[in-house]
């Protein structure tokens, strides 16, 4: 007796994703929380995946994407690839980021360039808590683990320290950008805007989003999303071996990651050098300060890092108590 095909629609539902609209909903937020700070040089969605409880969700539903999936694409088994992959999931949580990276990049730029010590206060509460939160993941806590915590404390910190250079605009430099780029949306504590800013390739990128349809941007956009889908799906299938296999000394790296990324994020700097790249002031070097004094401001400022905190430890709790009614 023959197998009955599924259909589309019920090919959908039989991947793995949200149960009901609430779920849906609460996935859409935290994909538009994974968008928001992905936009933000110094912030990581991976961060955000974690803390918010679907790291691991995001890391499986990318590698479901694999060689069963485009066997099946390949042999016209459209419900069948639909089925084994975590469709529902991804395309939920997609339309979260895109809503966040549509209706908040130039929101950020703005309020980057009008209030920069009000907002990298906020992230440095942000990332400060997230620490916390990835930071209690690591079982056991011992010498060993700790030296990894180091190990990726140091490389971050040095990694954000990095002067953005000039690179070339072919599109197979492209195409790599795009490839390491995304790795951060499933590694916390290192910013994919913060990478392209360190390839040079952060303003010539988001300047082709705003005219996609002119053929050259076309093709760099192509380019790139090429290698985003390379790296992540090659990346994920590494992150996911190592959380499997060595899953405390991989915790401990990353948490190791957002130690260091917390120089990025540090509320006061002076400038020390800028240059001008196609008519747009971008900063250099600069170094981290203390603020001059104490004034409403300041006190402004702390207390956003401190609602920063707030929000990362109420957003883990929720996700913690929801597991937990599950």
């Amino acid at each position: 007796m023959s197998k009955k095909k599924l259909t589309f629609r019920e090919a959908f539902m039989a991947s793995p994703g949200p149960q009901n609209l609430k779920d849906g909903v609460l996935l859409w937020l935290k994909g538009f929380c994974m968008g928001a700070a992905d936009i933000i040089p110094g912030v990581s969605g991976g961060t955000i995946a974690f803390i918010t409880g679907i790291y691991t969700q995001l890391v499986d539903a990318i590698r479901s994407f694999d060689l069963a999936f485009a066997r099946r694409l390949f042999v016209l088994d459209f419900p069948g690839a639909i089925a084994s992959a975590h469709l529902r999931f991804i395309v939920c949580l997609l339309f979260g980021i895109l809503t966040a990276i549509v209706g908040m990049a130039q929101i950020m730029n703005y309020m980057l360039h009008t209030h920069p010590v009000e907002i990298w206060s906020l992230f440095f509460g942000l990332v400060t808590a997230s620490i916390f939160v990835v930071g209690r993941e690591i079982d056991p806590l011992n010498l060993p683990n700790l030296g990894f915590v180091v190990l990726g404390a140091v490389g971050s910190f040095l990694l954000v320290g990095m002067i953005p250079v000039s690179t070339p605009e072919t599109l197979p430099f492209i195409f790599l950008c795009g490839a390491i780029a995304i790795c951060a949306m499933i590694l916390p504590g290192i910013s994919g805007a913060f990478l392209l800013l360190m390839l040079g390739k952060y303003e010539y990128v988001t300047r082709t989003l705003k005219n996609p349809f002119v053929m050259d941007n076309f093709l760099v956009i192509a380019a790139f999303s090429a290698g985003a889908g390379a790296g992540i799906i090659v990346f994920s299938r590494v992150l996911h071996y190592l959380l499997h296999r060595w899953h405390a000394a991989t915790v401990s790296v990353l948490t190791g990651f957002m130690i260091g990324a917390l120089r990025k994020v540090w509320p006061w700097k002076e400038v020390l050098e800028t240059a001008s790249i196609r008519g747009r002031i971008h900063v250099l070097q600069e170094r981290n300060v203390l603020p001059d004094g104490v004034d409403g401001t300041v006190l402004f400022a702390i207390g956003l890092v401190f609602a920063g905190i707030a929000v990362v430890l109420l957003l883990e709790r929720f996700s913690r108590s929801r597991k937990k009614t599950a």
